[in-house]
């Protein structure tokens, strides 16, 4: 077997960067890797216009360490009163290359997010005639509706609904954590697809609660049962081009995730790759990871591919940092469980 592998250079579909220092200490983690991240808007106060979210670019690439190249794609906080003309005019100019809809209550920082789906109808309606894409969180947040329940249940009381009223709108189900999930995408047609993140090809909802609480293992949506876990590897794994990467990587300050209430969020952006080549050596699909990772995203996003590219080599275990320093504390890094032996060449 093959011990070295190039691929284009690949893109994440769904990042969280936050702000301030925090931003600082995590945007080279990324940028290291990736070249472009649909960048997410769910900071406070949110980035709700398209002035917000080209000053948050601003401060993104203000950021960035010098030689590092890295293109951040803008995203707004869809909430009720967002304006469509406002929208329209941000992506026509380039600023803006997607809108997020969190439900409210959803998970981090979604307080603002959508209650009442009539009142966006405009918003979804504008989308649709630009082509501009809509990235959902998956989740119903109805109390009575259990947690490992609630992707499933979004589906067909708030997702199937809206692109039914709302033909040609295109949508990107963001970080699909069950085999209902993969099924829908599958089935959808050309006008959706669906983002997979590396920690759901890793955990399922025992990695978080047997033999004591993970807190780094955290996330939203929650890892779900070994049969989800196992349908989201066939599908990551499969080719198909309706599933590309976004690895959903949110730092949260480890005094903020090891708490009574602590934060949803795994941080994964400084080893994504090596565990993705070694999830798809397992799955026998090496040749299939350039296409998760670098080729269907920008297909669906109608962005072409990265020219340039990345070397995966496999030899002896990757000593990543467990953790990232910033003026706010430290982060912890994603640790799968098992040695890394694949790393992205200098």
């Amino acid at each position: 077997m093959s011990h070295r592998l190039t691929l284009r250079r690949p893109d994440d579909w769904h990042l969280h960067l936050r702000d301030g220092a925090v931003l600082a200490a995590v945007l080279p983690e990324s940028a290291r890797h990736f070249a472009r991240a649909i960048v997410m808007p769910n900071l406070v106060p949110p980035v709700v216009t398209g002035a917000q979210a080209s000053a948050y670019r601003q401060r993104i690439r203000a950021a960035l360490p010098m030689g590092m190249d890295f293109t951040p794609l803008m995203t707004l906080y869809l909430t009720e009163t967002t304006d469509p003309k406002d929208v329209k005019a941000a992506a026509k100019v380039g600023t803006i290359t997607a809108v997020k809809l969190y439900p409210a209550g959803a998970t981090t920082n979604s307080a603002s997010g959508v209650r009442d789906f009539d009142r966006v109808r405009g918003v979804l309606e504008t989308m649709a005639e630009i082509g501009l894409p809509l990235c959902v969180h998956g989740e119903v947040t109805d109390a009575d509706i259990d947690i490992f329940d609630r992707e499933a249940v979004f589906i067909d009381r708030v997702l199937d609904p809206i692109r039914r009223r709302t033909p040609g709108l295109r949508v990107v189900m963001e970080h699909i954590t069950t085999r209902d999930g993969v099924d829908y995408v599958t089935s959808g047609g050309a006008d959706i697809a669906g983002t997979i993140t590396m920690h759901h090809l890793i955990l399922n909802r025992n990695h978080i609660l047997v033999g004591g609480i993970r807190p780094h293992y955290y996330c939203l949506p929650v890892a779900k049962r070994e049969e989800h876990r196992l349908a989201l590897r066939a599908a990551a794994t499969s080719g198909d081009p309706s599933f590309f990467l976004g690895t959903d990587s949110a730092p949260h300050v480890d005094a903020l995730k090891e708490s009574a209430c602590g934060c949803a969020g795994c941080f994964t952006a400084t080893n994504t790759l090596s565990i993705l080549a070694h999830v798809f050596e397992e799955e026998g699909a090496l040749d299939r990871l350039e296409a998760f990772t670098s080729l269907n995203g920008p297909a669906f996003y109608r962005l072409p591919p990265n020219a340039d590219s990345i070397t995966l080599t496999k030899g002896d275990p990757v000593a990543y940092p467990a953790k990232i320093a910033t003026a706010d504390g430290p982060i912890t890094v994603f640790d799968p469980g098992f040695p890394l032996l694949w790393r992205v060449a200098e």
